[in-house]
């Protein structure tokens, strides 16, 4: 977990936890702390959420801060409101720890600026698949309030990489509401949040260490889920064979690039032209193998995918949600990105302060590739 202070502030919970995060956003409003509060909201057919901007603390009451389901990472909704880089507004928004991830990613590639921009994230107990939420809203509800209220962390009713996410707490916000029982603790974790605390007249005075426990034993069970799911998808992505087979599938529609927080380029190499080759180069590989599946070069699609964005894949699982044909994305880039982020000893949004491996070159980066590199420049050096 991330290093944060010893004392927390004990929010009320009278109604539930909904409405007490609620409360505090509405009084951070009127106190003018804030300009204006980024939050999920239900739309209209009342079976999606939309990410709002609001102003009116008076809106604030049909927000739902804990959304059941993820439609879209936050990060993205965050990117477009800050994609020119410094505004007037001061704004707070609250996010799954993933979308925390993500946002920081982002930030390091110059994406997201969060100058003004106040992070607050939670104990996340996982989103329901979207699909399935889709098709029966209520029960959806219904589902995810008894989640929200048993304080359910390994629910078989939540999506497949939710059931393996083993950093569901605090990642890099400024502050984050800790769920502990029938407890609303809110966590300072920078300089912004305590400034925010002191803002607000609250006074930090919660011993965490009951929560700091609670969250570990139950990173434990996650962690555990996660070893087991990876000693499976090992198996469906070592080897080009096993490879082909786990992508056989695909029908090339890029959901997945297009719904991914971090795949940002404007124009994908896979999507332009020069990765779409001509009926003369089509239909010469249909009589070199006596047939092609169309589209061309899934394979490569996925792997060159894998290859450009695992570094910073936070395991939000939007891509498994978005593909029609029920390949399971998520957890296969969660494997993927655990074993190139392991590599580079790299963890994807964990701190704003780590430099992106790809971006910030070290000569001692992959062992044996830095000590070629150094033995070069010294060969170089002495030929001079």
């Amino acid at each position: 977990m991330t290093e944060i202070s010893k004392k927390g502030v004990l929010l009320e919970t009278k109604n539930d936890i909904q409405t007490s995060i609620l409360q505090f956003f509405k009084d951070a409003i009127e106190k003018k702390i804030f300009d204006a509060v980024m939050l999920p909201m239900k739309v209209p057919s009342g079976d999606s959420f939309a990410w709002i901007m609001i102003r009116d603390a008076e809106i604030l009451k049909d927000a739902q801060p804990l959304a059941p389901i993820m439609p879209v990472n936050a990060a993205k909704a965050l990117k477009r409101f800050t994609r020119k880089g410094k505004g007037k507004f001061n704004i707070a928004v609250l996010m799954r720890p993933c979308e925390i991830r993500a946002t920081i990613e982002l930030t390091k590639l110059n994406q997201v600026n969060l100058e003004d921009v106040t992070l607050f994230s939670y104990d996340c107990v996982g989103a329901l698949p979207m699909q399935d939420y889709i098709a029966d809203p209520i029960t959806g509800d219904k589902k995810f309030n008894k989640l929200l209220t048993n304080k359910n962390w390994s629910s078989k009713d939540v999506k497949p990489v939710c059931k393996i996410c083993d950093k569901f707490s605090l990642s890099a916000s400024d502050l984050h509401f800790g769920l502990n029982d029938q407890e609303l603790i809110l966590v300072s974790n920078s300089e912004k949040g305590e400034d925010l605390i002191n803002n607000l007249n609250l006074k930090a005075e919660t011993d965490l260490k009951k929560w700091q426990t609670y969250i570990e034993d139950k990173k434990k069970i996650k962690t555990k889920n996660k070893e087991e799911t990876f000693k499976i998808v090992k198996n469906m992505v070592e080897g080009f064979d096993n490879l082909t087979e786990t992508f056989s599938n695909c029908i090339g529609c890029h959901n997945c690039s297009s719904s991914c927080p971090i795949c940002y380029c404007r124009q994908c190499y896979f999507d332009s032209s020069v990765a779409k080759p001509n009926s003369d180069v089509i239909m010469m590989r249909a009589e070199d193998r006596g047939a092609v599946s169309l589209p061309l070069d899934r394979i490569m699609f996925h792997t060159g995918r894998m290859a450009h964005m695992s570094l910073s894949c936070v395991s939000c699982g939007l891509c498994s949600d978005a593909c029609p044909v029920n390949i399971p994305v998520a957890k296969i880039f969660s494997f993927v990105a655990s074993q190139t982020q392991k590599t580079f000893d790299y963890q994807a949004g964990a701190s704003a302060g780590d430099a992106l491996p790809m971006k910030e070159y070290k000569l001692d980066e992959l062992g044996e590739l830095g000590e070629l590199v150094k033995s070069a420049e010294a060969q170089e050096g002495g030929n001079e």
